[in-house]
């Protein structure tokens, strides 16, 4: 029964800690305000503005009621532990299973504690580009491609594949997708960089060890009510026949669109939806998130600048590891955190890294 009692007291202290960064009672505050724009009969004469205010309404109020579902799971956790405290035995498996369900939310409220910039809740584009390995490579391109979708399955994410280059002979030599859930974009910034396979390759007739690379980029994907100035002159739009893998990965259509940015040469394709009107619009919703993110990146350099050269991300500093022979191992090279079970992590589980980069990330910056 002790451990018990510990156990509560600790989810407890977790919660009422959650509830403070949280703000649950700013929280409250503002979902009466919202109700009220909700209610008003003009809501909707901006909708642009009355989807974001929707969206956010609809945050808050999913915040709100957890909080009081786990305050209630541990209302029952406690009689159930004083049943327990009695000697009335057949609640134990039903208090482990209480214990384990308010843990599980807790410790998804505690990563979403170290996520505060200012995308971090919203969707991602996501692109993957094989590197260094030639062949082995394209097919590591497409085994991360694989990884991502089956992350964002298990996260509660929904996964949208716009554009996928084929390989010469397997793989893929690019993808781009869309990930939207919330905190979307937060999470998957921890997989940025270049990632590293060693593995025996399934394409060498000698089955010799290779070591293969490919590369993860995430940017925020903002929505309709962002705003950036694009003038029409300053684009090239080409239409062309999809290719790509196919199965899976894309619908062969005559609708695919590319969309150069001439001023900065910054491409987008979208060629997976099913007009050339819905492949422009989504490559124009792609291009001007990438136009904000290289805003943000030049105003950045420029501050860095100012603080003295810092090194660059290259092929030779990846951000990760996976490792298929001589032994097996996913090492992240930031965190140091490690997974012996490398099927599972290239079967989408990257929690466990994520969470450890997050970490490892807000104890750099306090230091």
């Amino acid at each position: 029964m002790s451990d018990a009692s510990d156990r509560l007291e600790l989810l407890e202290a977790r919660l009422e800690a959650a509830k403070r960064y949280l703000k649950v009672d700013d929280a409250s505050v503002q979902l009466q305000e919202l109700e009220a724009e909700l209610a008003a009969p003009e809501f909707w004469s901006s909708p642009e503005r009355a989807q974001s205010m929707s969206r956010r309404y609809t945050q808050l109020k999913e915040d709100v009621a957890l909080l009081e579902s786990l305050h209630s799971r541990l209302d029952d956790a406690r009689v159930l532990a004083e049943f327990l405290d009695q000697g009335d035995l057949e609640f134990a498996a039903e208090l482990e299973e209480s214990l384990g369900w308010i843990s599980a939310r807790l410790d998804s409220l505690d990563t979403r504690a170290l996520l505060s910039g200012e995308f971090d809740e919203g969707d991602a584009i996501a692109e993957i580009h094989a590197g260094a390995g030639g062949t082995d490579s394209q097919d590591w391109a497409e085994m991360m491609l694989r990884m991502y979708e089956r992350y964002a399955g298990e996260a509660g994410f929904s996964f949208e594949l716009d554009e996928v280059t084929a390989g010469g002979e397997a793989g893929i030599l690019s993808a781009t997708f869309i990930v939207k859930g919330r905190y979307a974009y937060g999470l998957l910034q921890a997989e940025r960089g270049v990632h590293r396979l060693v593995r025996m390759s399934p394409f060498d007739s000698q089955h010799r060890r290779h070591t293969s690379f490919a590369s993860f980029e995430v940017t925020p994907l903002m929505d309709e009510s962002f705003e950036v100035a694009i003038d029409d002159k300053e684009l090239r739009i080409d239409t062309y026949r999809s290719s790509g893998a196919g199965g899976q990965h894309v619908n062969v259509t005559d609708s695919a669109v590319r969309i150069t940015h001439l001023p900065t040469g910054i491409v987008v394709s979208c060629q997976n939806e099913r007009s050339q009107l819905q492949n422009k619009a989504r490559a124009m919703q792609i291009l001007i998130s990438k136009l904000e993110q290289r805003h943000r990146e030049e105003f950045r350099a420029q501050m860095s600048a100012i603080g003295g050269p810092q090194a660059e991300v290259s092929w030779a500093n990846q951000i990760r590891s996976y490792v298929l022979a001589p032994y097996q191992l996913v090492k992240d090279h930031r965190s140091g955190y490690e997974d012996h079970n490398v099927a599972e992590v290239l079967d989408g589980r990257l929690g466990p890294f994520i969470q450890a980069f997050l970490e490892w990330r807000r104890s750099n910056d306090e230091d």
